[in-house]
């Protein structure tokens, strides 16, 4: 009597990667402060308090007051608001500009491919936070602007990311049976390029979205994002520069806030390459 075939263990389950568990969890209460700023801060963040100015944390101001007294929780709470705005549309003009250009230049090749990429390589040829200096210097400061600047910075990111998987793509079986059946090359983009380039458009996305924060801190830091009395994480440390010796949580506050939001986007963006890609976590 032969033994019976053994039977294959089952592969085990793989769950959420723990990196996208902490940086979702970070990134929602980023995103929940900024909706319940919309409808309640403790303070009024315009209010001026001169008899409270450069109040240290206590109980009535868990985060200290500035020094025209306005209470420095009340103001990193409605500065979320104005930086994920800002990253969220720049991001939006980045991948809905970029990614058809990368589509198309995959698409058409030739003459159209080296325009396209000779156009990112000149916008590459400047650092990004100085391509953002340069935009809203000639523009003039504002959020408007900074969406603007950090957008055009974000369209070159997302057509090389498009370009380089639909390059792939265009060589598998069911592209060459897709242009057999007489479909046209845009067409062909649309719905079969496209959907299989999703996931890596969202992992770059959650990446970009903490260089839009950083940048936004950035541009308002030097006084080129958004203008007073709109609170802003960056001109919260350009103010609080003066004053560290003295008033420490000026700086520590909103530095934190910003460091907890790019942390946050970083690894959401790590996790969901390892969700979209398993080989990745596997070979770490």
């Amino acid at each position: 009597m032969t033994d019976a075939p053994a039977i294959p263990a089952a592969e085990p389950r793989v769950g959420w990667p723990l990196s996208l568990i902490v940086g979702a969890t970070l990134t929602a209460v980023v995103l929940a402060t900024a909706l319940l700023a919309l409808v309640w801060t403790p303070y009024d963040v315009t209010a001026v308090n001169i008899a409270a100015k450069l109040a240290s944390p206590s109980a009535a101001h868990p985060f200290g007051t500035d020094h025209f007294g306005r209470d420095v929780l009340s103001m990193i709470m409605a500065g979320a608001q104005n930086s994920l705005v800002v990253a969220f549309v720049a991001i939006g003009i980045g991948a809905g500009v970029g990614t058809p250009l990368g589509l198309t230049a995959a698409a058409r090749g030739g003459w159209v491919d080296d325009l396209v990429m000779r156009g990112n390589d000149l916008i590459f040829a400047f650092p990004a936070l100085l391509l953002a200096v340069m935009i809203t210097a000639v523009m003039g400061p504002g959020a408007i602007n900074a969406v603007i600047a950090i957008g055009v910075f974000n369209i070159p990111v997302f057509t090389r990311v498009a370009r380089g998987a639909a390059q792939g793509l265009w060589t598998r079986e069911y592209i060459l049976a897709a242009r057999t059946a007489g479909k046209s090359k845009a067409l062909i983009s649309l719905q079969h390029i496209l959907p299989n380039l999703i996931g890596l458009l969202i992992v770059q996305a959650a990446i970009q979205f903490a260089v839009g924060i950083v940048a936004e801190a950035g541009l308002s830091y030097v006084g080129l994002g958004a203008q007073p009395p709109a609170p802003s994480w960056g001109r919260m440390l350009a103010e609080a520069q003066t004053m560290i010796g003295f008033a420490p949580w000026l700086a520590v506050m909103p530095g934190l806030a910003i460091f907890v939001t790019v942390l946050g986007l970083s690894l959401s963006g790590d996790g969901l390459r390892d969700l979209f890609d398993p080989r990745v976590r596997r070979e770490r």
